[in-house]
């Protein structure tokens, strides 16, 4: 089962990719993550993505959907994958498609996690009280400029790949406003769906 969490920022897709990596034993992949182990390990396309981020620019599509290729080629994604974070934009969707029918693999399902952002705004508000509390700190990107602003580069570059997915029919849209175990259910229905 190979498929992508979308949804604005805050919008919970991380929690989710952990509980389907533990319940389901699907891989979530993070292009960052990804971008840094080829780096150290040293392969081709991890020293070509060295050199462009050494120079302070930023890599290529067709380099990180090279890396997501290597990547889904290693046995622990045997059963699967999910990416949340990539795609961000329509051409990376087109290149991140052919790649898979290069390699005889396809997405299974595109989920977006709808949520209201003036509720995103009172989690921020809320996880930047309860850290200060905690710790006496807070995460520099816990607050509402940079939420604001994440918002509006969802809005225009990821947002447009709703209809992009969904005139594939691989987009399914679930309510992330629920409870963390009802917003799994509903993604574990569609994936019992789907299979």
């Amino acid at each position: 089962m190979n498929l992508i969490l979308l949804g604005a920022p805050g919008a919970g897709k991380g929690t989710q990719a952990e509980r389907l990596q533990t319940e389901r034993g699907l891989v979530q992949l993070s292009t960052g993550d990804m971008l840094r182990a080829a780096v150290a390990a040293g392969t081709e396309t991890g020293r070509k993505a060295k050199e462009i981020m050494d120079r302070g620019d930023l890599v290529s599509d067709a380099i990180v959907v090279g890396i997501i290729s290597d990547r889904i080629d290693q046995p622990d994604c045997g059963k699967g994958f999910i990416l949340d974070g990539f795609p961000r934009n329509e051409a990376q969707a087109r290149a991140l498609d052919e790649m898979l029918v290069e390699k005889g693999k396809e997405l299974d399902l595109v989920i977006e996690v709808q949520v209201d952002e003036k509720i995103l705004f009172d989690r921020i508000r809320n996880r930047a009280a309860e850290s200060a509390a905690a710790t006496g700190s807070v995460r520099a990107d816990d607050n509402e400029e940079t939420l604001r602003n994440r918002l509006e580069i969802y809005r225009a570059q990821t947002a447009p790949l709703l209809p992009y997915y969904k005139a594939q029919g691989k987009l399914h849209s679930i309510n992330g406003m629920q409870p963390v175990d009802s917003v799994a259910k509903q993604i574990g229905a569609l994936l019992d769906e789907v299979k």
